[in-house]
């Protein structure tokens, strides 16, 4: 069918193949990029929302939101190693299985990046409500703090946060690697000290803090999964370890560890902080008088969370710095608060510039139209893309509770993993010859445990959610056949590598140390 026209993969290596970067990364490295990339953003924003979910069981959602993001890295690293160029899971599609499921993934990938950006916004303008509030004793009204969910009218600084995002990324500003090494010393500096002073206050009295683990499983294995499911979006970020393969020495080796090595890591740091919440203020979620659990990000939840007042971490908007400030550490809690104010912004960056590059490759190929890969003559920037990218991101981040952002976030992810997983083992098929950097360990048994686990947290999102994924899809799918299949270089027969010395054919590479 003309629909899974592939485009073809000796095409898209051919200029990645000929500039092979230099192998200089070893497994110590990847490991330190994948914490760094990995921790942040999640556990700041999110521990509140899977709280109210599982309750003290939440511990094991990120167990088992860190197992599944392992073997789908694992997946992952094979095709970022193979094609070592823009794209993301929308190229290796694209290349694998074809152009209808490529523009699928692709507009999935716009829910990873863009609404994450929305939620971490959101996240973000928690924090600095609650820092405004503490310290410089300024408040802002309810209704401009919160969006209609939680009670208020629109989130005007998670708004504001995001359209000044937007005007950077026009500007051209990035992050130089230096000012992300602080960012991320800022962020692990303030979980440390989160854990340091939560295990302190635990130890000096156990009993009570043992008192807040039961029951450990309030609303079930449920509510745990359901928790897991939104928990995935803490580990969002590990692809940066995947699309450094091309970096890495003896990657078949070196790889494998700094992914999971990572994970592992980031999976210890987060259970130690979902621990130090549950033992000093503990983590019961609010529940309807049938004992059911009440959804977050809910009416619902905003009307119980204020008729009980500032008295359930499962309320707060800044769940770690809440929870300091409520066992007599204030200004540790302060502290924590500035960090989060500090270090998200540039995570909201981050997700924007992945979200307008995933566009422009795609315009660029012909799906979307041309004017969205049309290039600022002063400041070199696909403006067009970062302008609307930058409205859609303002508007959801003004209206929508952060739970429900991350939600929607997890569906275009876990879609995007779930197609990577299964075009890895089509490749291994179609072209078992191909020259693999990386190869997936036991790929037969790692991508369908991939499949399936990314299958299972997606249902076990809210019906809510996905309604929006299906609604999203369809949407996609009209933008398609109405547009882009006709507008399709691939379909035109124009194939393109978009780089320097596109026609210079595939060179060697050299033998793996």
């Amino acid at each position: 069918m003309n629909n899974w026209r592939v485009k073809p993969l000796d095409a898209i290596l051919a200029t990645a193949e000929k500039k092979s970067l230099h192998r200089s990364l070893g497994a110590f490295q990847l490991t330190m990029l994948g914490i760094g990339a990995v921790i942040g953003t999640g556990i700041f924003v999110l521990t509140a929302e899977a709280a109210q979910k599982a309750g003290p069981g939440m511990i094991w959602s990120f167990v088992i939101a860190g197992v599944v993001c392992a073997v789908a890295a694992l997946c992952y690293s094979e095709l970022a190693a193979m094609v070592p160029v823009s794209g993301s899971a929308y190229t290796y599609t694209y290349a694998v299985m074809g152009e209808v499921l490529a523009w699928m993934v692709g507009w999935a990938l716009v829910l990873e990046y863009a609404v994450a950006a929305g939620a971490v916004s959101v996240g973000w303008s928690g924090y600095f409500v609650g820092l405004l509030e503490h310290q410089l004793h300024i408040t802002i009204p309810h209704a401009l703090a919160v969006g209609p969910n939680d009670g208020g009218i629109i989130n005007l600084p998670a708004m504001i946060i995001a359209l000044l995002i937007t005007g950077l990324l026009v500007l051209g500003t990035t992050e130089s690697a230096s000012v992300n090494a602080i960012l991320v010393a800022v962020k692990v500096t303030a979980l440390s000290l989160f854990i340091f002073l939560a295990y302190k206050t635990i130890f000096a009295n156990p009993t009570e803090a043992a008192t807040h683990f039961q029951p450990m499983y309030p609303l079930g294995i449920g509510g745990v999964s359901a928790a897991a499911a939104s928990i995935f979006f803490a580990y969002v970020g590990f692809d940066a370890v995947s699309t450094a393969a091309e970096e890495t020495k003896n990657p078949q080796v070196n790889m494998p560890i700094g992914l999971i090595g990572s994970l592992a890591i980031c999976t210890v740091f987060y259970m130690l902080v979902a621990g130090g919440v549950i033992g000093t203020v503990g983590a019961q979620p609010m529940l309807n008088a049938d004992g059911s659990g009440i959804a977050p990000g809910s009416k619902e939840l905003a009307a119980a969370c204020s008729a009980i007042g500032d008295n359930a971490v499962v309320c707060s908007k800044e769940a770690l710095a809440w929870t300091l400030r409520k066992v007599n550490f204030a200004t540790a809690g302060n502290l924590v608060g500035l960090a989060a104010g500090i270090a998200l912004p540039s995570v909201i960056l981050m997700m924007m510039f992945g979200q307008t590059r995933i566009f422009f490759v795609m315009s660029r190929d012909g799906l979307l139209p041309e004017v969205f890969s049309k290039i600022h003559p002063k400041f070199k920037t696909p403006y067009v893309i970062t302008i609307l990218t930058g409205v859609f991101v303002a508007f959801f981040a003004a209206f929508f509770p952060v739970g429900a952002l991350a939600d929607i976030s997890n569906a275009g992810t876990l879609f995007a993993f779930a197609m990577v997983s299964i075009a890895v083992m089509v490749l291994r098929k179609k072209d078992p010859e191909r020259k693999r950097p990386f190869k997936t360990p036991w790929v037969y048994v790692v991508a369908p445990i991939s499949i399936l686990g990314c299958v299972y947290l997606f249902f076990k999102l809210s019906f809510y959610t996905l309604a929006l994924f299906v609604v999203w899809a369809t949407i996609g799918l009209v933008v398609y056949f109405l547009y882009s299949r006709n507008h399709s270089h691939v379909g035109k027969g124009l194939v393109e590598v978009h780089e320097e010395d596109a026609d210079v054919p595939p060179q060697p590479v050299p033998p793996i140390d």
